[in-house]
Order: C-alpha cells, then structure tokens, then sequence
C-alpha cells in the first residue's frame, strides 16, 4: 500500500531537527505509527510499538536499561507509550544528558492515543523537553492527494471568482476517516468500527482510568452524538445519562483524551469593555463517520431524508476538517463566536493566526446562499475590527464569489482542490 502525505509532515521534520523529544498523539488508528515511520530527517529509525508484549515487558519492569539498549545513532520511534509510564522520568534523564551532544536535535519520537494533558506523569516529567503534536484521521485533501491545507491557503492567497465541479458530499466525508477503512473498500464499516469503540473502551479507556463499567462511557457517546454542533449543556446531558456530576466530567475528559470528540470555546477578547459572550462549549466528533456509526445512522439516507440531522453532520465534517488543517500549521486557535448582547449573530468557527489576524466561517449545507446567510458575519467583522481578514461561508454549491466587503461564498471543494 503505497504511502500518502499527511498534512502534520512537514512541521513533524521541522520539529524532529529542532527539538529533543516529540509527542505525537491523536485517534488510535489515524495513521501515527505510519506517519513516524516515513519521516527522513538524515537518521536511520529504530521503530519499536509497546503492542508487543515483549518490548512492553522490558520497558515497565527496567525502563532504565530499556532506554539504555536503544541504538544512539538512530531516531528511536516508540509506539503506544502510554502503556509505559514506567518510562517517563528514565526518558528526561536521558534527553538532559544528550541533548545537547546531539544540538537539540530529536533523540526520541513518542506516539499514543491519549492527549498528552491525560498523562501527567508524562508531562510533569518531560516539560520543557516535549513538542506535541496531534494527528487526526485523513483530511479531504490528504485521501485524495492534493496535499492542501486550506487554513494556510486563506491566509496566504487571495480569494477570487471561479467555479468548481460538484462534489459528492457523502463521499467525501465518507473517506475523510481512518486509513484503514479509507483505503480497503473491502472492510466492513459497521463491524470496523464497532470493533474500534470495543478496543477503545476495553483497552485505552482504562488505561487512562479505573472504569469499572466502560458501557456507561458508550451510552455519554450516544447522548453527545444528538448534539453535535450544538452548545453543549451539561446539565442536560447529566440528566439524559443519569451520570452525576464528578462521573460525567470524568467520563467527558476521558472522550476528550482519547480523541473520540474535541470541543471548542466561546471566542471572547477581555480587552474589550461592553462585550460579554456564551461561556458554553461547542461539541463536535473527531470522525464523523464515528459520528454517524453512534447515531446509528446510514450517511446516504440522512442526506436524502434529513436535512436537519444532515446540517449537522455537514458542520461536524467542517469543524474536523477544521482542526485536521489548524494542528498542521503552528499557533493556530479555533473557537466560535457567540456574543450575548446579539443573539442569533453566532459564527460557526473562528480560527485566529499567531498575529492576531482572524478568519470567521459560516457552515451552510445547501447550494444557493442569500443575504441572511452572511449577516452574522458582519457583526463578526465589526466585533474584531481590523483583525478581521476574511469570513468565508462554505456551503455545497459550486461558485466562489464575493457577497460582501471581506465576506466570500465558498463552495465545500476549496477545502481539498489546488488552484
């Protein structure tokens, strides 16, 4: 199976040649093992996964001689190295004492499928020595080769009328996932995927945790999945679930830690006097096509026969394509915006450069777009003032055009097609 590019590759090589040790999380099966094992930075890898009883076995019971054995002249890959804690304090002493023999440059690459915040023995022995990055399952751009990231296109590029082909959106989210199932049209989603969340909450889960009955996480993943997109109430939620309070946020923060969901904050600028705005969080799906496994629901039948349910899967598919881009590029926050002096002015997503310049996106799952389609983005442009780069409102039709000052109709292909 021949190699594809991901996105996070570059600023992987760039980081490998420029600091000592790198943490590179994300989704069990996205691509993490794969991705580590092509980086050519000038050093020969010595990969090693923690799945394998043995390597495992070595590290926990003498993690000492484990790093010990490890060749110096190569860049030592090591999968799964949340099954290890035993490693952790073993890996700063090792890094302080050749880091700087080695010019900083990579002595270890770390992947796990739990956020590095879900490990604090990790990131309590390795700060300041620790890069982390995360990886996602394929991007649009990325199982159909064009290599785009559409963030660093929006800011470098300015945008101008053209016309794209139709898309086939059911397709595109439908192979916007996991590699495996991406790329072997032979497997069964249904079964793939069921085995995936039994993995996930067998294994991974407690991990992570002392869980006693991991069921309870499935049935939180279910009530979630009927608020994708949404502003998420806990309250709600908690009833829904009859998980009490402490549980609950355990038992979110774990959903979170193992990238099963993300979610993102009210964009707000404390700087600004007379501007108050929802403190609640939007929640979304790491993979929609989980999404749509949760819900038990089939893609195509949605999108023919329920155009609601379909909207939000629709933004859900934009706001991990979203993250996907963002977490390739340095420095990049993605938030929402939801001002409480205007209601009903909410902006699907903001994603903000490291210098302060802003680019708002409005989600529309439909093919013609009028003038109420683009007024919340006015009240987002006068909000940020001169920050304020671009707002794009992505919807499935097939014209880029302009439909205000600043403000564009973008059809869903820019996301993955080259100029």
């Amino acid at each position: 199976m021949d190699y594809i590019y991901r996105l996070l590759e570059d600023t992987l090589k760039k980081t490998v040649k420029t600091r000592p040790l790198i943490y590179l999380n994300g989704p069990r099966q996205c691509g993490k093992s794969t991705l580590a094992q092509n980086i050519s930075v000038g050093k020969k890898l010595n990969y090693i996964t923690f799945d394998n009883p043995v390597h495992l076995a070595f590290a926990r019971n003498d993690p000492k001689g484990f790093l010990q054995q490890l060749p110096n002249n190569k860049l030592n890959v090591m999968d799964e190295v949340q099954l290890a804690p035993e490693l952790f304090r073993c890996l700063k002493i090792a890094v302080d004492e050749k880091r700087l023999a080695d010019k900083n440059r990579a002595l270890y690459v770390l992947t796990g499928s739990a956020n590095i915040f879900a490990l604090p023995k990790l990131a309590d022995a390795l700060v300041g020595r620790l890069s982390v990055l995360t990886l996602y399952p394929f991007s649009a751009s990325e199982i159909k080769g064009t290599n785009v990231n559409f963030i660093q296109k929006l800011w470098k590029d300015d945008l101008y009328p053209r016309k794209y082909p139709r898309a086939n959106i059911v397709s595109i989210i439908s192979n916007a996932t996991f590699p495996e199932i991406a790329l072997d049209k032979r497997k069964n989603r249904y079964n793939w995927f069921n085995d995936y969340i039994t993995t996930l909450l067998q294994r991974d889960v407690r991990t992570l945790a002392d869980i006693k009955n991991p069921d309870k996480i499935y049935q939180l993943l279910v009530s979630l999945s009927q608020r994708a997109g949404g502003l998420l109430n806990n309250a709600n939620v908690m009833k829904e679930t009859g998980l009490d309070a402490k549980t609950y946020e355990k038992y979110k923060a774990l959903c979170n830690n193992t990238f099963l969901i993300f979610e993102l904050p009210s964009w707000t600028k404390p700087n600004r006097l007379n501007k108050k705005f929802v403190k609640q969080k939007k929640l979304y799906f790491t993979d929609t096509s989980l999404l749509c496994h949760i819900m038990q629901r089939d893609m195509e039948d949605v999108y023919k026969n329920d155009k609601t349910t379909m909207g939000h899967i629709f933004e859900n598919f934009i706001a991990a394509e979203i993250m996907k881009a963002a977490k390739s590029l340095d420095s990049f926050n993605v938030s929402h915006f939801n001002p409480v002096q205007n209601q009903g002015k909410e902006v699907d997503f903001i994603i903000e450069s490291p210098d302060g310049k802003t680019v708002g996106i409005e989600v529309k799952l439909d093919g013609t777009i009028n003038e109420k389609d683009w007024t919340n983005m006015n009240t987002l442009q006068e909000t940020i003032g001169s920050g304020f780069l671009k707002g794009i409102i992505i919807y499935t039709g097939t014209d880029l055009v302009q439909v205000s000052r600043k403000i564009w109709a973008v059809p869903v292909q820019y996301l993955w097609m080259q100029e």
